[in-house]
């Protein structure tokens, strides 16, 4: 039977009293993430997802005590960093405990031979990128979280950047990563630099949200700074000869680090002119000065052979200048019945421009604008993010906005058997769809769930669980 006062007292006895806090502010304060939608409900003073009580820990060694004592007395564990989630992957939804994790010891080791940094979890991903720039190199990883989000958030939600076209997502850059279990246990993941030694175990925990278990330290690739970046702007004479240049580039090889291709609702914005009517691709190659170059070169030569041109380098370099700039939402989230969302999903290039038609189609009603770039590109095909924009009469009927526009696109992509996330993960936002997205390969996370985390402690409510 749970009892949560006998869980906080264990828990006060390990670590500190005043490391448990069951205060009115800062329950509060855990009930929300940047989650659009907990944006407004925080707004309205309303916070459904509120924890009961909010557990700091100043050292790894101090989280299977945790642990230990809510799974001795039923109490969820909800694990939370930085909250940058725009999903809602933080936010306990049966209270219990918030486990903030942001105060842990902010530490990293670059290995220059290995071309590999080791770092705490909890570590802010943009401060890392610049202490790693000043030495010569990069990540490689650029959401445009990056400056406010951790390391160990990004194993968590399968997060990738920017320039994952040229680096990959994060399941591609962590080497290796300590997790500890509901049980109390901590178990090093690794390959070094490959293993073939049954499973590829590393990628148990990513994407996982919390669900299984607590990241404490990682290990990721690093990459010398490039010689050269180039960067180009082109006009294409429609989107689906825009995503004909996008699948014919990745078919031939290429690998530029920028690749973005927007559609002219959202062509506008990006280049602030309000006058164009085409979609515009933002380009761009690095490496060896003579690779860059014959790179550009051949994507010119795709982009023309598709009736696009270049049209100068401005539109792309003011795009790296801003890349990270989230203000247009959060301003207009900060208005009363102002409403924006972030939905990002995937699909294979057969199927991308019908999803694209009939998402923008669908949502074109429930919003002033909707904004569809295409900025991760496979060889398969590539991801579709979509921003909507609007005014409801209040922040309650943008809350309803919201939880409608959300059930919309996940219907329509269902319907079309797409990818539901692509990089934001699942978290609140996405839960309810998840069994219908994975289908019978929900059973296999189910059974990862139950012999991980027998009483269902960790992160309850997210991936369908």
């Amino acid at each position: 039977m749970a009892d949560l006062e006998a869980a906080l007292a264990l828990i006060a006895g390990e670590l500190d009293a005043e490391a448990v806090r069951t205060d009115a502010p800062a329950l509060a304060a855990s009930s929300h993430d940047s989650w659009p939608l907990s944006t407004k409900l925080a707004r309205l003073d309303v916070h459904d997802h509120r924890a009961d009580a909010v557990v700091a820990v100043t050292d790894a060694g101090q989280i299977p005590a945790v642990l230990a004592a809510a799974a001795r007395h039923d109490i969820p564990v909800t694990v939370r960093a930085l909250g940058s989630s725009v999903t809602g992957q933080p936010l306990p939804v049966r209270g219990g405990i918030v486990l903030d994790v942001s105060g842990l010891p902010a530490t990293w080791q670059l290995d220059t031979e290995n071309m590999t940094v080791d770092v705490s979890a909890g570590y802010n991903g943009g401060r890392l990128e610049d202490e790693l720039r000043t030495r010569g190199w990069t990540l490689g990883h650029s959401p445009q979280s990056l400056h406010r989000s951790s390391v160990g958030g990004w194993l968590a939600t399968l997060a990738t950047g920017q320039f994952s076209s040229y680096y990959g997502g994060i399941e591609d850059l962590a080497v290796a990563y300590t997790v500890v279990l509901a049980t109390g246990e901590e178990l090093r993941l690794s390959a070094s630099p490959r293993a073939a030694m049954g499973p590829d175990l590393r990628r148990l925990f990513l994407g996982s949200e919390g669900t299984l278990g607590v990241i404490t330290a990682v290990r990721l690739k690093v990459f010398p700074l490039p010689e050269t970046r180039l960067l180009e702007t082109y006009e294409l004479p429609d989107v689906a000869q825009g995503v004909a240049v996008l699948r014919a580039q990745a078919a031939a090889g290429l690998r530029p680090f920028l690749l973005r291709l927007y559609d002219p609702a959202e062509a506008r914005h990006a280049l602030r002119d309000e006058t164009l009517t085409a979609p515009v691709l933002f380009a761009g190659t690095q490496g060896l000065t003579d690779i860059a170059r014959a790179e550009l070169a051949a994507l010119t030569r795709i982009v023309e052979e598709h009736g696009g041109k270049a049209v100068g380098a401005g539109g792309a370099e003011a795009w790296m200048e801003r890349r990270f700039d989230f203000s247009g939402v959060e301003n207009l989230l900060a208005e009363d019945g102002g409403f924006a969302e972030t939905i990002e999903v995937a699909h294979t290039w057969s199927h991308v421009l019908p999803l694209y038609r009939d998402l923008t189609e669908s949502l074109a009603p429930l919003a002033d604008e909707v904004l569809a770039h295409f900025s991760h590109v496979y060889t398969q095909g590539t991801s579709l993010y979509l921003i909507l924009r609007g005014h409801a009469a209040d922040d309650r009927a943008a809350v309803e906005r919201l939880r409608t526009v959300w059930a919309t696109a996940m219907d329509v992509c269902l319907r079309h058997g797409a990818e539901l996330s692509h990089h934001h993960g699942g978290g609140l936002a996405r839960s309810p769809y998840t069994r219908r997205s994975l289908g019978a390969s929900h059973l296999l996370l189910r059974r990862l769930k139950a012999a991980l985390d027998p009483n269902g402690t960790l992160n309850p409510g997210k991936l369908g669980l």
